[in-house]
């Protein structure tokens, strides 16, 4: 669990990210009497609206204007409260680009930006509805942490201590209809530092989000295979842990990255930035939407079709373990 409040929920193997996310944040509420909720007519979708149920007099809607929510947000934050902000992650980082840098990060407020519908979860709404760009569009913003939860678990975590976090943060979640990696949120939460969910000696897979729930289940898959892949949750895209990055490609030296996210810009290029600054070889991959738009279907599906559910895993591992990598000597002298 996140240092700070502690938080409960009944049934959150059976709660979907945003439910957790609306109960955690109505606790929060408690804690924070200066923490005041906004949407853009999307309280119910986001589950936002169970904040201001209990707290209706610190809850603002202001209708379908997303930019304004988030100028209104930024100007709440320099009177001394802490925005908490929720609409659709594909308004926040493409419709709201301009008001979420200038207004927000420029002047390094304390917003905190909690979007759902991430990825190609919202299957059934297509391409307008999708998104796939946000991690790349926020991780480009000075000043930004950028979180992507595996669960639901993983999201009331990281918004306890994402409100104890300076600056602006943006948390991408899933519909999260998917079943949880972690048992329950009892655990050690760092925004930055990377999670070990099992360790490996011959391939290390990275996942954000529902990547991390595909790697374990490619992980169970390999073991089965006789290969050993060590799964690191990094939940944290912006600032990553180069440390837990380079750590794996020291010890397995093959790398792939899995995320709901189009291939450039995201968790898969933070991690190749790492790894290219590090001046060490490895094998290593990218997995996610490929450089397309995507198209309609259940989420299940669509990361089946581009290849990065379990079994899109287990055959990338495949082709890597097939290729030879130069052995490097000096590894133990830098590290």
């Amino acid at each position: 669990m996140a240092e700070g409040m502690t938080w409960t929920v009944t049934d959150g193997d059976k709660l979907t990210q945003a439910e957790i996310y609306g109960e955690v944040l109505s606790q929060l509420g408690e804690k924070h009497p200066d923490l005041i909720a906004l949407t853009a007519d999307l309280a119910t979708s986001t589950k936002i609206g169970r904040f201001g149920k209990k707290f209706p007099e610190r809850f603002i809607n202001v209708g379908i204007a997303e930019n304004s929510l988030f100028g209104m947000a930024a100007g709440l934050a320099m009177a001394g409260l802490k925005p908490v902000v929720s609409t659709f992650a594909v308004f926040t980082s493409l419709r709201c680009a301009e008001q979420v840098r200038t207004d927000i990060c420029y002047q390094n407020l304390n917003v905190k930006i909690i979007a759902t519908h991430a990825g190609i979860s919202f299957g059934q709404a297509g391409s307008t509805h999708h998104c796939t760009e946000d991690l790349a569009v926020m991780r480009s913003f000075a000043n930004m942490t950028v979180i992507a939860p595996a669960d639901g678990f993983e999201t009331g975590n990281a918004l306890v201590a994402a409100m104890d976090w300076p600056g602006p943060v943006y948390m991408r979640i899933g519909r999260g209809f998917e079943p949880p990696v972690h048992k329950d949120q009892n655990y050690p939460f760092e925004i930055g530092r990377a999670i070990t969910m099992r360790d490996g000696k011959d391939v290390t897979l990275i996942g954000c989000g529902v990547g991390v729930l595909q790697a374990m289940r490619a992980a169970e898959v390999l073991d089965g295979q006789g290969l050993s892949a060590r799964v690191l949750d990094m939940h944290t895209v912006k600032p990553i842990d180069r440390e837990a990055v380079i750590s794996a490609v020291k010890d397995t030296r093959r790398i792939v990255t899995i995320e709901d996210h189009n291939i450039y810009g995201g968790l898969g290029t933070a991690v190749a930035e790492v790894i290219v600054a590090s001046g060490k070889a490895c094998a290593f991959r990218k997995l996610g939407v490929p450089d397309c738009f995507s198209i309609v279907g259940y989420p299940e599906d669509l990361y089946h079709h581009y290849g990065f559910d379990a079994d899109g895993i287990v055959a990338t591992v495949s082709e890597l373990m097939r290729l030879e990598i130069e052995e490097d000597e000096d590894w133990e002298d830098e590290m």
